[in-house]
This record gives structure tokens, sequence and C-alpha cells, in this order.
């Protein structure tokens, strides 16, 4: 029998998210607030429906992917959540970034209605979640984990279990810290190359074979024109909002005080984000902190 799958929330990593659910022959019913988006999965061969109560109310999983704790939050447990209209061998993977804590808060909620979660923040940027390349970093129960690799190995092609719940996010969480702190190492060597009348292109490969090579030399080349299909030579669009990097950096910063960790990279890149972010260039992706070095 062909397996039923809710997909709540399709931006620019959910749509293609549940599109390669499609594809690998789930029965998807997708819900969003954007209209359009719901339209364009219409078009992929999805279901839409008019409420997220309605998607998920026959489906085997449940799969979210919103920007904040406060909308996961609210979304399954507050009035009328998502977990009092779940059948009760339904497996909810929310697949947000969000606080440790908020994702324990949620998980305890769905155990206390005998509903089995895990938090499966990814990581990959938007063009692998369209080539289906995402890491899926998961927190809960093993056997729970073992349930939904048929479903994330749809959209995934690495996926870990970091422990139990709420691990998942905190891996996410250091992760993108780090990956903050290489972004803004990257456009700020970039940056000083070209001011100095370095090719950029030829720096990048310069870079990318020696001991300065990152991920974001790699494969999301900050500097306009250097690279194909990344969002610095779209005009900085697409890709993962300023907006959503500094809400996850803000995340490290409270997770850092929590856990006392000295975290002095992650706080300036902190700072840098909120400063870049204030500029009003939060809608714009996160590599475009090149332009804020520029404009320095």
């Amino acid at each position: 029998m062909t397996q039923k799958v809710a997909f709540i929330g399709l931006g620019n990593m959910g749509g293609p998210m549940a599109k390669n659910l499609i594809k690998a022959g789930f029965a998807v019913t997708v819900y969003d607030l954007n209209k359009d988006v719901m339209a364009d999965l219409a078009k992929a061969g999805a279901t839409t429906a008019d409420q997220a109560t309605q998607a998920v109310s026959d489906a085997d999983f449940v799969i979210s992917m919103l920007p904040n704790g406060a909308i996961v939050k609210s979304l399954y447990t507050g009035s009328n959540g998502l977990i009092d209209h779940l059948k009760k061998d339904v497996l909810v993977i929310d697949s947000s970034t969000i606080a440790a804590d908020d994702a324990r808060y949620v998980a305890k909620a769905c155990e206390m209605k005998g509903i089995a979660m895990i938090d499966a923040p990814v990581s990959g940027g938007v063009a692998a979640a369209q080539a289906g390349s995402l890491t899926f970093i998961c927190g809960g129960e093993k056997d729970h984990y073992d349930r939904a690799q048929a479903v994330l190995q749809a959209m995934g092609k690495n996926i870990f279990h970091a422990g139990a719940s709420g691990a998942g996010q905190v891996a996410k969480i250091c992760n993108n810290m780090l990956l903050a702190i290489h972004m803004i190492g990257t456009a700020e060597a970039l940056n000083m190359g070209a001011q100095q009348g370095l090719d950029p292109a030829v720096m990048s490969d310069i870079m990318k074979a020696s001991s300065g090579n990152n991920w974001s030399l790699q494969v999301y080349n900050p500097y306009p024109n250097v690279m194909d299909n990344v969002p610095s030579s779209n005009g900085y669009q697409g890709g993962f909002m300023t907006d959503l990097m500094s809400k996850d950096l803000g995340l490290s910063q409270e997770l850092a005080a929590k856990s006392k960790s000295a975290t002095p990279l992650g706080a300036l890149a902190t700072q840098l984000y909120q400063i870049h972010q204030a500029a009003g260039q939060g809608k714009k992706d996160f590599s475009s902190i090149l332009e804020m070095l520029q404009n320095d």
C-alpha cells in the first residue's frame, strides 16, 4: 500500500523536499500559507489541503519544515494543534531548525499522546534539497529513527542519528555556527584578494587546492559569477536567507550560554549577521555577507 505523507511548510527547502517524496512514490498531501507554492506542488502530483489538520488526518508520516520554534510549537501543541488530529501510529518528523528545548517540548507532548516523533533538521542548502542529497541530523528514539529511513532516504543521502530527542537540533546548530564562520572567512579572503587586483575565480581555485579549502569555496562561493547556480551569481536571491542564518546563530549563542561553552568566533559571527540583517539584507542569501564587507 502506498504510504501517505503530509508535508507542512513549502519554502525554499520544503518545496523541493516534497517533490522528491512524490518522485519516490509516496502519496503526498501538502499545506502552506502560500497558495502559489501549493499550486506548484499540485502540478508535481501532490494533493493540497485547505488546513494543516486536513493534511495530516490520515497521514502515515508528517513532515514539517518551518521558520522557528514558536511556529513549530503552535502547529503541534497550540489551539487546535496537530497532535489532536494525528493517527496513533503516525511518525512525526520535524525538519525545522529550532532550539533543542523546543524540539524536546513538542516530542514530549507527542509522547503523552502516544505519537512518535523525531527532530530531523537538514544541511546542504536548496541545491541539495532539489537534488535529494540533503544531510539529515536526527534526534529521538532509535526505533523511531529507523522507521523514518525510507522517507528520509527519498530526500537525502546522509542520515545520522545524533542521539536522544533534541540532539539533532544541537548538532545542526553547531554545524550552522561553523558554516557562518567559514562563510565570513571565505568572503573576507576573496574580498581582500579582489581589492588587491586578484581574480576571485583564480583565488578560489588556489584556496580550494590549499589549506583554506572549505564547503563555501567548494559548492557555495560567495563572490558573484565565480560559480554557476549559486545565490551569489543570482543577486543573492534564493538559498538560505540571512534572516534564517541570524536566527540560527542566535540559537547557537543561547545554547552556548546554557552549556557555558566558549564560542568567541560564533559570537562575532552572530553580531556580523545581525548587522547585515539590520541593514535590510535579511531576505538575501547569507553569502551576501560579502557585500557588507565590500561596503565597509
